[in-house]
């Protein structure tokens, strides 16, 4: 059960779905928003996703796209239980929470999934400070799931020609496409993210298929917020334009 003086309920304006997140815990930003949007699956499809939090990204590709099921994988309890009340709240009945790290999915998994989206912990341990509460921590630093480890899941995971959505910091692009192709997932799609015009993209976002031909194309950047400073509308906005 969760402590309801724990927890606030947010509306986001989309079609009357609301998501409950911890006060004073993680919560989502537009990088949940936009890899939500960029991801594509047919109603036959069969999803995984790594690192659910409270689903947010989950409930959004379901809405958006309806597949056949998602599996919402999550190691931090509290997360769980805040994910399956998330996912009953907005009556999203074919998404699985699961708790466990994706390392074990072979206890839950005993096939191939057509689609993997994730937005992983992205920040190397001895290059940034962590948070001073352990579940911010974990959900920002790779200590438990290390970019090697997260690859080389996705890789085994999906079926040949399987697509894997991931947001990654613009900074370790290189690094990140060097270990996608080394594991046979091919990079098809990318595009970066700037929080403003006068500012160098800060994230990235690959679509990649696994047993790809080589031959990439790249998106426009996103600006996530407009000249005045205005986030909301624009974020808001991308729920609905980007594609």
């Amino acid at each position: 059960m969760l402590n309801n003086k724990d927890v606030r309920l947010d509306d986001l304006n989309l079609n009357n779905l609301k998501i409950f997140q911890y006060t004073n815990g993680y919560a989502f930003t537009s990088d949940s928003v936009l890899i939500a949007n960029f991801v594509k699956t047919k109603k036959s499809d069969v999803c995984v996703e790594i690192g659910t939090g409270s689903g947010i990204i989950s409930i959004l590709v379901n809405y958006k796209t309806n597949p056949k099921k998602i599996y919402a994988f999550e190691m931090q309890h509290d997360y769980v239980l805040l994910a399956k009340k998330n996912v009953e709240y907005n009556k999203m009945d074919n998404i699985e929470i699961v708790e466990s790290q994706i390392q074990n999915y072979k206890e839950f998994l005993n096939f191939n999934v057509d689609v993997i989206f994730c937005n992983p912990p992205y920040y190397k341990n001895e290059t940034c400070k962590k948070s001073e509460d352990d579940s911010i921590a974990m959900c920002k630093h790779e200590s438990y799931l290390p970019l090697d480890e997260l690859v080389d899941c996705v890789s085994k995971l999906l079926k040949f020609k399987g697509k894997f959505y991931i947001v990654y910091p613009a900074s370790r692009v290189c690094e990140l496409i060097y270990k996608l192709k080394q594991y046979k997932l091919e990079p098809k799609k990318i595009f970066f993210v700037q929080p403003t015009i006068e500012k160098e993209a800060n994230t990235v976002y690959i679509e990649c298929i696994k047993g790809g031909k080589e031959g990439v194309k790249i998106l426009p950047t996103i600006i996530t917020n407009t000249l005045d400073g205005d986030y909301v509308q624009t974020i808001q906005k991308l729920y609905r334009d980007r594609g």
